[in-house]
């Protein structure tokens, strides 16, 4: 094969794997998961977890957000704050949620894995950050009434910027 071909198909392969890319992390704690919780990807699934009150809820769909059966899956998580591991079985709770309980406590810190294995699949894992996104959130928030607060002084004192073009040219 010659040095162009090899470069072409490279290119090629590098366009079309770029969807792939955009399920990274960052991109999953910028945008609002469906419970919300937190959101991963892993394998062929986007992986959600909710914690609240010593309970864990895992909720499993495909790519394009669609429900997922667990029926006859198996998974569970591990809480890891500091040196201090929790584990905690997660069994299936409906349709596509698995939901468990323990002794376990989440701080900004607290990291999550989570296993899942549903029947005639690999076993998938992700790892989880659960407070990320509540802090990832309201810096959204504070950006928008930042932005919102910036047009309607723009409001108060008209659209006519002429004199702004003037004072900078």
């Amino acid at each position: 094969m010659n040095k162009s071909r090899i470069i072409f198909l490279t290119v090629i392969t590098l366009i079309f794997s770029t969807p792939v890319w955009s399920h990274t992390d960052d991109y999953f704690d910028s945008v609002d998961a469906p419970h919300g919780g937190q959101m991963r990807m892993a394998g062929p699934y986007h992986l959600e977890i909710v914690t609240k009150d010593k309970e864990i809820a895992l909720y499993v769909t495909d790519h394009a957000n669609t429900k997922i059966s667990i029926n006859g899956g198996v998974s569970k998580a591990i809480f890891q704050t500091g040196e201090t591991k929790t584990t905690v079985k997660l069994e299936p709770a409906c349709d596509n949620v698995f939901k468990g309980t323990g002794d376990f406590m989440v701080t900004p810190e607290t990291k999550v894995i989570v296993f899942v294995r549903l029947p005639e699949q690999e076993a998938q894992a992700a790892r989880f950050t659960p407070l990320k996104p509540a802090e990832l959130g309201n810096k959204s928030k504070q950006s928008l009434e930042t932005t919102d607060s910036h047009a309607d002084f723009h409001d108060q004192h008209g659209d006519d910027h002429s004199d702004h073009q003037k004072m900078h040219h």
